[in-house]
C-alpha cells in the first residue's frame, strides 16, 4: 500500500545481504528486497561512489517485485571504499553479471540514475539480452561538454559555489580544474587529499535540489567515495568512447524505456536526456517542471514509482 504522505512505498528492510568478492582488492555489498517471485529489477546507484541508501528501495511495490540493490566498486558498504585500482564501466558491468548470474536471474528491469542511468545504459549495450526494460533518472552520458558543464557551467546559476570549489587551486593550475582535483583527491597524504574529495562532494551535494535543503551531517566515507570515484570517471570520461551511449541505442531500441528528467537539473542538466530520447524513438521522456536533480524531489518520485507500477502491468511505458 502506498504511504499516503509520500510518493514513496513504506520502508523496508532487505530479505538478504551479504557480501560478494569480485577481484582481488575488491568486495561489494549487495542486498534482496521485495517478492522472490517477483519481478526481478536491478537498482543501479549513482556518483559513481555515493553508494545506497534505504530509500532507493522504496520505489518498488514489495509484493510485484524482487529488487537486487548493491553498492558499485569503492562505494558505500563496498570495501574498500575511494578505492580507484580495478574501478572501470567494463568492471562495474561484469559485477551486474555476477549479481545476476548469482540470483539465477534471466532477465531483469534496469533502473538507474545520474551516473546510475550512464551505467544502466552500459550494462544494457553490452547484455541487451539480459534487459526486460529501463528506468531512467537525470540522464548523464558520460561526454566531455557534461564533464565541462559539471566543472565550469554551474556557474552561471551557483556562481558563489563555483569560487568556493576553485578557490583552494592556484591560479596557474585552473587551467584545468579537473586535473587540479584529481592531483589532490588521489594523494596519498591525508591532509592534501581530505580537503580535496570533501570540496568536491559539498560542490556537488549542495546544487543537487531544486530548492535549498537542510545539509547532511559530512560523511567521510560518502565524500570519500564521491570525490576520489567521480573525479576518477570523469578524468577517463567514463571509460566510454566518444558519444558511445548515443552511438549504440540501437542495440537496446527494442526494449521499452522510460526517461525522467527534472527540468531545472543543474548537475545533468535536460539537454543529455533530450538527445537520448532522440536517439531512442520508443523511449517515454517524463520532464518534472518542478524539479532539480534529487531522485527524493516529490515529482520525480512521484514519476519513477509510476514507472515501476506501469512496468509490471503493462511490461511498457507511454
Amino acid at each position: 500500500m502506498f504511504d499516503p504522505h509520500s510518493p514513496l512505498f513504506p520502508p523496508i528492510e532487505p530479505t538478504r545481504h551479504g557480501m560478494l568478492a569480485v577481484d582481488e582488492i575488491h568486495t561489494i555489498y549487495w542486498e534482496e528486497v521485495g517478492n522472490p517471485s517477483g519481478i526481478p529489477v536491478i537498482f543501479l546507484h549513482g556518483g559513481p561512489g555515493a553508494g545506497l541508501s534505504p530509500q532507493h528501495r522504496r520505489f518498488f511495490d514489495p509484493e510485484r517485485y524482487r529488487v537486487i540493490l548493491f553498492d558499485q566498486r569503492g562505494a558505500g558498504k563496498s570495501v574498500p571504499v575511494g578505492e580507484c585500482r580495478n574501478n572501470t564501466t567494463q568492471l562495474l558491468i561484469d559485477d551486474i553479471e555476477r549479481l545476476r548470474r548469482q540470483f539465477e536471474i534471466d532477465q531483469w528491469l534496469v533502473f538507474g540514475g545520474s551516473w546510475g542511468s550512464t551505467l544502466a545504459l552500459a550494462y544494457g549495450e553490452a547484455h541487451p539480452e539480459r534487459c526486460l526494460g529501463f528506468v531512467l533518472r537525470g540522464i548523464f552520458l558520460c561526454t566531455q561538454p557534461e564533464i565541462d558543464w559539471f566543472l565550469h557551467g554551474v556557474q552561471w546559476f551557483y556562481p558563489e559555489l563555483y569560487e568556493e570549489f576553485v578557490a583552494p587551486i592556484p591560479q596557474d593550475e585552473r587551467g584545468d580544474l579537473l586535473g587540479a582535483y584529481v592531483r589532490r583527491i588521489m594523494s596519498d597524504d591525508p591532509a592534501v587529499h581530505w580537503p580535496a574529495v570533501r570540496a568536491w562532494s559539498r560542490f556537488e551535494g549542495r546544487r543537487v535540489f531544486l530548492l535549498p535543503q537542510p545539509e547532511d551531517a559530512p560523511c567521510d566515507a560518502l565524500d570519500l567515495g564521491v570525490g576520489r570515484l567521480e573525479s576518477h570517471y570523469m578524468a577517463n570520461l567514463g571509460f566510454f568512447s566518444d558519444d558511445q551511449l548515443v552511438r549504440n541505442i540501437d542495440r537496446i531500441a527494442h526494449l521499452p524505456a522510460v526517461i525522467v528528467q527534472g527540468r531545472y537539473d543543474v548537475i545533468c542538466p535536460p539537454l543529455s536526456a533530450w538527445r537520448l530520447q532522440q536517439a531512442w524513438p520508443g523511449s517515454v521522456m517524463r520532464m518534472i517542471p518542478d524539479a532539480g536533480h534529487g531522485a527524493m524531489e516529490q515529482g520525480i518520485a512521484r514519476a519513477l514509482v509510476a514507472a515501476t507500477e506501469q512496468f509490471w502491468r503493462l511490461r511498457a511505458f507511454d
